[in-house]
């Protein structure tokens, strides 16, 4: 038989805990723990080196712009200028104008009756003495027929008064002629008397004949109202009247017209002129360029015809009238048109106009001098072309004028100056 195998056992780890040795496990448990305190140690502490830089860094940010807007503060302010140029030798005035008919009338009826008829209606274009309507005249009618018939009447008083003082007449010269002692003195006279009132009656009669004879040609003439005729060659722009029409005589206030005429060849165009530019308007014979606002727009050439040789004291205006041919009829009454004048311009500055500032005692304009410095100036304004504006008085071409001035802007105050005619780029780093 062989030999006996020993058996070896595992060596025991109770023993070896038992005398001392350490434990591995429990070692490596406080070891790490020991790294998670100084990693999160160091994580406090940049935190904290963080925070203690954002808080430099925000608080050197706050003294920078403390520091700039003192800065800003202490600087002078800018503005933009613009430089006053001369004004050009001649320049266009325009304004609105309104047009106006040559004539315009209102036509009434001159005799009371009905209207019959009506021959042509608003737009129709007339020639002078055109009959426009007719109205019957049932009481002039009868007047007239009355008034023929007095006539005819007292036609007849003065033959049968001429008879009589024919006859009265001839007695008178028969007795007036007879011997002497065949009749009296008195039968004489009275004879005489007797031709006397015949001639006289006569002569009434035929006065009367006169009267009647005036009566039947007022009555005649009226007549010729019964067809209203138009007083001068035009264009109806209004008809007023229906068939049946009452109408009544006369253009009181009751009483309405039966048309409304106008002639617009050749047309008026009349505008109210600045005070500024009277002196130049009061010539007659300056031209003006008339345009409409219509699709598409026109234009019309006219001369200043007559102004009104005075100024509104309301409005200080002067109001010019310019006459245009208008045979085609493109302008018509009452229409809005621009009516540009040119106008001559005197050696004067001309600056935008919000260049000026208007205050209590009058416009002024703020001027930047040689040193930087503000200063208002008084200034007359010669003519305002609405965006350009000439100054009589108070500047002169060159001077460096401020646009839209503020009001916290003092006289002598020191300013940087900031070309308003640059690219905006330029202007908004002149700003900054």
């Amino acid at each position: 038989m062989g030999k006996p195998m020993l058996a070896i056992n595992p060596p025991d780890e109770t023993p070896r805990r038992a005398l001392g040795d350490p434990d591995l496990s429990g070692d490596s448990s406080r070891r790490s723990g020991r790294g998670l305190q100084a990693l999160a140690l160091c994580i406090a502490i940049a935190l904290a080196l963080a925070f203690l830089f954002a808080r430099h860094l925000k608080s050197q940010a706050a003294d920078e712009l403390v520091d700039q807007t003192q800065a800003a503060a202490a600087a002078p302010p800018v503005v933009e200028v613009v430089k006053a140029n001369p004004a050009p030798a001649t320049w266009t005035l325009t304004l609105p104008g309104e047009t106006a008919a040559w004539y315009d009338s209102k036509i009434y009826a001159r005799v009371n009756g009905y209207v019959a008829k009506w021959l042509v209606d608003i737009g129709d274009h007339v020639a002078k003495g055109q009959t426009l309507a007719l109205i019957d005249t049932p009481e002039l009618d009868a007047d007239l027929a009355a008034a023929k018939a007095k006539l005819a009447a007292s036609q007849a008083e003065v033959q049968v008064r001429q008879a009589d003082a024919d006859f009265a007449k001839s007695t008178d010269e028969r007795w007036r002629d007879s011997p002497a002692g065949s009749v009296s003195q008195q039968e004489r006279e009275s004879k005489k008397a007797a031709y006397v009132a015949a001639m006289a009656q006569l002569a009434a009669a035929r006065a009367q004949v006169e009267i009647n004879q005036a009566e039947v040609e007022r009555l005649n003439v009226l007549t010729e109202f019964k067809e209203v005729k138009a007083p001068f060659a035009g264009t109806i722009v209004q008809r007023s009247i229906d068939i049946g029409n009452l109408v009544t005589a006369g253009s009181a206030a009751n009483t309405s017209p039966l048309y409304r005429i106008s002639k617009d060849d050749p047309i008026r165009v009349f505008v109210d002129a600045p005070q500024s530019a009277a002196a130049q308007l009061l010539a007659p014979g300056i031209e003006a360029t008339v345009a409409t606002s219509g699709s598409p727009p026109r234009q019309f050439t006219g001369k200043v015809a007559r102004t009104s040789m005075s100024i509104n004291a309301h409005a200080r205006t002067l109001k010019a009238e310019i006459d245009i041919p208008n045979a085609d009829h493109g302008l018509v009454p009452g229409m809005y048109v621009q009516v540009a004048f040119q106008m001559k311009s005197n050696d004067v500055a001309e600056v935008p106009a919000a260049g000026l500032t208007f205050r209590a005692d009058g416009p002024q304009a703020a001027v930047v001098d040689a040193d930087g410095r503000v200063r208002f100036r008084k200034v007359k304004i010669g003519a305002d072309n609405g965006s350009l504006v000439q100054i009589a008085d108070g500047l002169k071409p060159g001077d460096s004028v401020v646009l839209n001035v503020s009001s916290q802007i003092t006289d002598g105050e020191k300013v940087r100056t900031s070309d308003a005619n640059a690219a905006p780029s330029l202007n908004a780093s002149a700003t900054k």
